[in-house]
């Protein structure tokens, strides 16, 4: 369900809903602002088109998505993606990438494809999140120092252009930044600054330091991009050609799936936090509604932002309402304080990225997971972040979900047995039962295991190869939960090799849906070459008539 009309129908817009709503949104809006400019910044575009994605992606998910408190717009996960998309396509490349991500969030939503986002592995998430946050740290540095953009494509290059200029350092520029991220780490221990949100006064005081002493040198937004536009953004429709849609279509896919993780994400915690519970599917619809509208006003590719989202929550939101505050006070703040914009400090903001970078990046978690987790999972985790880092975030997700998905396929087949019952095991059975007993010359397998692709060689080598034919070889398939197109074509294979050898084949206990299959694929039917027996007993019965003709 729609997450406003959800809230509607709970009372969430009630009278005495009112006051924790606004003030929630009130101090979400207040710390979207500098976050918004940095992470725009950051990605490569304009400030202004931070504050408008926050404005016009939150309102659309507050209004249409899934969560009741999920809090959207630019979030720190994105701009190592939107930077290298606008570095090879521009602003206009990359408003056309979002709204393509948008219409494949939309499709996913209708799809109800919101539930698979949840079997992303662990070890993939913290891997690529890590990643992120180290890139992010690093591609602070030049603002927060004052150097020379860096040079190179690449991590490594970057790194190393950045420590080559470390010497051309430029002091105020630096003493900025480091009182900005004291004042964002340590605010909220003084008494009197506990309710001003730190990003928020690292800005404010870097801010009036700058404009009063005017220190030549130090970037900022007036310097670097001219000031923040005073008033709302216009509608524009993006010109774009089929040869930019097809050569962005990668692009796009990327940013749909990464949005649709971290709103999904963002969306769990907010659960965890409030004792709500999502609708994913609505959500992805939201999502996706967002990211096609808001290039058209000028902004760029928005998700669930998980900290504001947890803001909101800390702070006494418990609806949509809350939402509509936080983007009311966006702009409000565009409308009447842009103006003051011109003299924030980038150091100040890559302060704020700092702390951004470390909260995301997770590594405490990074370090848990590599010094317990299986050593499987710590291979792909490292392999994930490795790949993030210094190859591609496409790259890492994909080869990260890949090496999972074999792990589990390897785990899932040792897991499989097919095994001869015993005798004994067998007269315990069918020790309440006068009369039932394995016929002589029978032999009885069990298949204990899901019988797909990556199973089958257990079960070939165990029937294809016994020491001694049978007359008759019975197979139980009661634990067989499910059967793939490669399971029905071994038993198949092993079937006709058995009966070429003079041996009955007899499949018993199969569930209703594998028992189907069987029949589909032509396993089971009246001239086929094995017997299919709904019990044991009728499978033994058989048996000792086989074993009687012959």
């Amino acid at each position: 369900m729609i997450a406003l009309v959800e809230g509607y129908r709970a009372g969430l817009f009630a009278r005495n809903q009112w006051w924790p709503n606004i003030l929630a949104g009130l101090i979400v809006g207040i710390v979207a602002l500098p976050l918004s400019m940095a992470f725009a910044i950051a990605s490569g575009a304009r400030p202004e088109q931070g504050i408008y994605t926050a404005i016009v992606g939150g309102g659309l998910v507050t209004l249409l998505g899934g969560s009741r408190l999920q809090i959207s717009g630019p979030t720190g996960a994105f701009i190592v993606i939107l930077a290298g998309i606008t570095a090879k396509y521009g602003i206009p490349g990359l408003q056309i990438a979002t709204l393509m991500a948008g219409v494949i969030l939309l499709m996913m939503g209708l799809a109800k494809m919101g539930g698979l986002i949840k079997f992303i592995p662990t070890p993939v998430i913290i891997g690529f999140t890590t990643g992120i946050g180290v890139i992010i740290f690093v591609g602070q540095w030049a603002y927060f120092l004052g150097l020379p953009k860096p040079e190179g494509e690449h991590f490594h290059e970057k790194v190393w252009a950045l420590l080559q200029s470390l010497g051309q350092t430029h002091w105020p520029t630096l003493l900025i930044a480091l009182l900005s991220l004291v004042i964002v780490l340590f605010a909220s221990k003084i008494k009197i600054f506990r309710r001003i949100p730190g990003p928020l006064l690292a800005m404010v005081v870097a801010t009036i330091l700058q404009a009063a002493l005017q220190l030549p040198g130090v970037a900022t937004i007036g310097s670097m991009f001219g000031g923040v536009p005073q008033g709302l953004p216009a509608f524009a429709w993006p010109e774009m050609t089929v040869s930019q849609v097809l050569s962005l279509v990668g692009p796009a896919f990327t940013i749909a799936m990464l949005g649709a993780i971290e709103s999904l994400l963002s969306a769990v915690v907010a659960d965890r936090m409030a004792g709500t519970r999502h609708n994913s599917n609505q959500e992805l619809v939201g999502q996706g509604v967002a990211n096609i509208v808001t290039p058209l006003f000028g902004g760029f590719a928005a998700t669930g932002a998980i900290a504001r989202t947890a803001t909101n929550i800390r702070n006494g939101g418990t609806g949509p309402l809350a939402g509509i505050v936080h983007v009311l006070t966006l702009v409000l703040i565009l409308l009447v304080l842009a103006p003051l914009a011109s003299s924030i400090p980038l150091a100040a903001l890559a302060a704020i990225l700092f702390v951004v970078a470390w909260n995301m990046s997770e590594l405490p978690n990074f370090g848990r997971m590599l010094m317990r987790a299986p050593t499987a999972d710590r291979i792909v985790l490292v392999v994930t972040f490795l790949l993030t880092v210094f190859v591609d975030l496409v790259v890492a997700v994909n080869v990260g979900v890949m090496l999972a998905i074999f792990h589990f396929l390897r785990r899932m087949a040792a897991s499989v047995e097919t095994r001869e019952v015993a005798e004994d095991a067998l007269e315990r059975e069918f020790a309440d039962q006068v009369g039932h007993k394995r016929p002589e010359g029978a032999m009885v397998y069990e298949i204990d295991g899901p019988m797909f692709f990556a199973a089958i060689e257990s079960f070939e080598r165990a029937l294809k190869h016994t020491a001694t034919d049978p007359e008759s070889l019975v197979i139980r398939l009661r634990r067989v939960p499910f059967i793939d197109a490669t399971g029905l074509q071994s038993i198949e294979e092993v079937v006709t090799d058995l009966h070429q050898r003079g041996v009955q084949v007899l499949l018993c206990e199969a569930n209703a849906k594998v028992l189907e299959k069987m029949r589909r694929s032509g396993l089971v039917s009246s001239d086929s070459q094995a017997q299919y027996c709904d019990t044991l007993e009728q499978a033994f019965d058989r048996a000792r008539l086989n074993t009687e003709a012959t």
